[in-house]
């Protein structure tokens, strides 16, 4: 897959469209006919930018993965307490619940319809989540936690469940819950 140089307008509508359209529909009830007619471009048009489908899938969740970093990073104020930072991805989580992961995480749902190993869209949905690990343990340590892996991991537990919770609309209140129960770990890892 060539990230190295810009899109074109066209591949930029192309991805665009197919992301949304994923998102919305499952990758698999998406055809590439469809997402051309969509995006007003022929299939050659897609093939020629893309190289494949899952070319494609694999750029789409890249990019929807860095938005993700990106937004998460916009709620942590250098200037708020490292415990409070912590706290302030699940605030990050439920304000994404709301725009842009109405229907579960992404992530998620693409690893689920994806065959086999050597997809090339495992690599961005296991690089999102080994990111947040990383994010969190960071701001584990900056906390101050006795053992910021064993809590990252946690609170990363805590994140995906409450994910899947309440997109299900099992519980809708589950991020603000998840992050009451996180706020109990952090004061616990951090030995208040």
């Amino acid at each position: 897959m060539e990230t190295e140089k810009p899109l074109t307008p066209a591949a930029e509508r192309i991805l665009a469209v197919a992301g949304k359209l994923f998102y919305d529909n499952g990758i698999h009830a998406v055809g590439v006919d469809t997402i051309a007619a969509e995006a007003g471009v022929t299939k050659k048009t897609l093939y020629d930018r893309f190289g494949s489908k899952a070319e494609l899938v694999a750029l789409y969740l890249s990019r929807r993965d860095e938005r993700w970093r990106e937004w998460v990073r916009g709620y942590a104020d250098p200037r708020s307490t490292p415990q409070r930072r912590l706290l302030r991805v699940f605030d990050a989580l439920a304000d994404w619940m709301r725009v842009e992961n109405t229907r579960g995480c992404a992530f998620v749902n693409a690893h689920a319809e994806l065959p086999g190993a050597d997809h090339p869209a495992l690599q961005p949905i296991a690089a999102s989540k080994e990111w947040l690990l990383d994010y969190l343990r960071q701001l584990a340590a900056d906390a101050g936690a006795r053992n910021p892996a064993r809590l990252a991991e946690a609170l990363l537990i805590l994140i995906e469940g409450a994910t899947v919770v309440a997109s299900l609309d099992v519980v809708p209140t589950a991020v603000a819950a998840a992050k009451r129960v996180a706020k109990l770990l952090i004061e616990e890892a951090a030995g208040g």
